[in-house]
């Protein structure tokens, strides 16, 4: 499965249950070229997909140097998203609490859900955006020409725009630590609310990934993309 179509699953969860007439999408951008985010990506055979793990109310991934903080209470659907994607993994629907720890599965080295966490279960009813935290990786390979992060928006444009997101300006280059990667950020009513989000990407060891989170307010989403940061990545071993 493509990572859009990865998406689309994912950011059909984070509506409402009183607004889910359709499935939603992850919102896109218009390509934009951007010069701080160019990084010639590996062949997705010079290393091996590292699935990260979550301990203690955070989300690490060595190989790609990220963490990401997760909120007090938020409940984890990654293994229970792999299964939909390749039907290898078993559901766990754990809490992200202190002291846990789970190894996201990935089921192949193509492509896979790295960390899905949601402040409620996708299947409760909610009165209010279901804020979330969705990061995934696809091979770069299966996107011939791709040298750049900016480049990876542009097969997601017209899932957004049919599902009803609007971009709130182009994408931009943003640094997070050791890390230079291209945001772009949407919005969509969703009936008295406006869901807010933002997507970041990179290109690394091979993969691109997307980093995505979801919030009812400006606020919540920035208290979300502050939680994440990147370290030295480790070294692709030969």
């Amino acid at each position: 499965m493509s990572l859009v179509l990865f998406l689309l699953m994912l950011m059909s969860s984070a509506v409402p249950a009183w607004a889910q007439t359709a499935p939603s999408s992850s919102g896109t951008a218009e390509a934009h070229s951007s010069s701080a985010a160019k990084s010639a990506p590996r062949t997705a055979t010079d290393s091996t997909l590292d699935a990260g793990a979550v301990s203690n109310g955070v989300y690490r991934n060595k190989m790609l140097g990220l963490t990401c903080k997760i909120p007090d209470g938020w409940v984890l659907r990654t293994d229970e998203l792999n299964v939909g994607n390749e039907g290898s993994a078993a559901a766990t629907g754990d809490k992200a609490a202190p002291g846990r720890k789970s190894e996201a599965l990935c089921p192949n080295a193509k492509s896979c859900v790295l960390l899905a966490a949601f402040s409620r279960p996708p299947a409760a009813t909610g009165d209010s955006v279901n804020s979330s935290i969705l990061i995934a990786a696809e091979s770069a390979a299966s996107y011939p020409g791709l040298t750049e992060a900016a480049q990876y928006f542009e097969p997601l444009t017209e899932v957004g725009r049919a599902q009803g997101f609007e971009l709130d300006e182009d994408p931009y280059a943003i640094a997070l630590g050791t890390k230079t990667l291209v945001r772009a950020d949407f919005h969509k009513n969703v009936g008295a609310h406006v869901m807010l989000q933002s997507t970041l990407a990179l290109l690394s060891h091979g993969y691109a990934v997307s980093i995505t989170v979801i919030g009812g307010t400006d606020d919540e989403v920035e208290d979300l993309v502050d939680g994440l940061s990147f370290a030295g990545s480790a070294a692709v071993k030969k």
